[in-house]
């Protein structure tokens, strides 16, 4: 199998990271901060490392806390749903905004009667449009804004530190999802002036499924949104009051944190060159074929992912074709992104074939999806 659906999960991981899951599930699968005994000071000792790890990979301040969580998803719902939002508040979100963070503010609009503002776009490029967003902020100033750094649709790079810099003159909360780009883009928090930094462990930095959380710059306290057992303070039902063990709670997926922290280890700048070069080969392709319509954002802010249809198909026909008659697998439909698929009119195809590359794909897999988007072309 040719595997190209690595915006929904990296496949392969690195030898190393498996090898780690499985030493940690052997050795070290104990429940951390919970026991006096080696193993377990050991399992805390792991976690600790990898909090160290993301810290320094995105170069938050001294004082802000990594909280890990079982997903992103779970990640961006405490964050969301744990700020005390007023009826009548200013959110803004892009129009790429994964339904992790869409489905949270609608649910916290039904709750708590805020607004919600979508960015403005240009129509023809499909880019934020930073200057009209200024204009925008000042006439409705924003209490909190959501930025997804990197589409999982079209590989579009969002200009975050332009948006959350004009966000910073209204004090407001600013959220970015790093589903897409965490170990593919530069990341400084503190210049980004980021509030909180939600990531995934299995997309972009290769880690596994089962772990993913958020960075709390400490500039807010969130209001809790779930609460259980931390292993300390058993005696009294409150929840910590200091981050992070307000927002952790149960026992830690030790497991997937230890393959995470070898995931870190192991990110490659020229790697990232790789993929560069083949999504460009991969554009020039798709453009040689007719009857193509490509979804690719006009400026050079693009990572590996692409978009595209073929007339006279659904998306989800090219997907069951490829993988049928080619063992190619590809990500079709509208890929849990509610709004952007307005904007790019690809209702007549419900949706997009969408392609992501990694890090382990070559130029050989490029080219033999792009033979076989030419065979089926060629069959209509």
């Amino acid at each position: 199998m040719i595997y190209l659906d690595n915006a929904a999960t990296t496949y392969p991981k690195s030898e190393s990271v498996y090898q780690a899951l499985d030493e940690a599930n052997r050795n070290y699968a104990f429940n951390a901060g919970r026991g006096s005994y080696a193993k377990a000071r050991i399992a805390t000792e792991i976690i600790d490392t990898t909090k160290k790890q993301i810290k320094e990979l995105v170069n938050a301040a001294v004082n802000s806390r990594v909280i890990f969580t079982p997903s992103i998803t779970i990640a961006l719902n405490q964050i969301l749903q744990g700020i005390d939002f007023c009826k009548g508040d200013n959110i803004y979100y892009s129009p790429y905004e994964h339904n992790a963070v869409a489905r949270t503010l609608h649910l916290i609009k039904s709750r708590r009667d805020v607004n919600l503002l979508e960015m403005p776009i240009n129509e023809n490029t499909l880019e934020i449009d930073v200057e009209r967003l200024k204009y925008e902020f000042s006439v409705n100033p924003p209490r909190c804004v959501c930025c997804t750094h990197i589409s999982n649709v079209t590989g579009y790079v969002l200009p975050v530190a332009e948006i959350f810099e004009c966000a910073s003159r209204y004090d407001a909360i600013t959220v970015l999802d790093t589903a897409q780009s965490l170990g593919v883009e530069k990341i400084d928090m503190v210049k980004m002036k980021v509030s909180f930094l939600a990531f995934a462990g299995h997309k972009s930095l290769y880690g596994p499924l089962g772990i993913g959380g958020f960075v709390d710059s400490g500039h807010v306290k969130l209001e809790q949104v779930m609460v259980g057992g931390t292993g300390s303070n058993s005696l009294v039902l409150d929840m910590p009051s200091e981050s992070p063990e307000r927002y952790e709670f149960a026992s830690a997926n030790i497991v997937a944190i230890a393959g995470l922290s070898q995931a870190i280890k192991e990110i490659d700048v020229n790697k990232l060159i790789e993929e560069e070069k083949l999504v460009k080969r991969l554009i020039d392709g798709l453009l040689q074929i007719e009857d193509t319509d490509l979804y690719v954002p006009n400026s050079g802010r693009h990572r590996n992912i692409v978009s595209f249809n073929l007339k006279n198909y659904k998306s989800e026909e090219i997907g069951i074709i490829l993988d049928d008659d080619f063992e190619i697998a590809v990500r079709t439909g509208y890929h849990c992104a509610p709004f952007i698929h307005r904007w790019l009119k690809d209702e007549k195809y419900l949706g997009t074939v969408r392609v992501g590359i990694g890090k382990f794909n070559t130029k050989e897999d490029i080219d033999a999806l792009l033979e076989a988007i030419r065979e089926i072309s060629e069959e209509r």
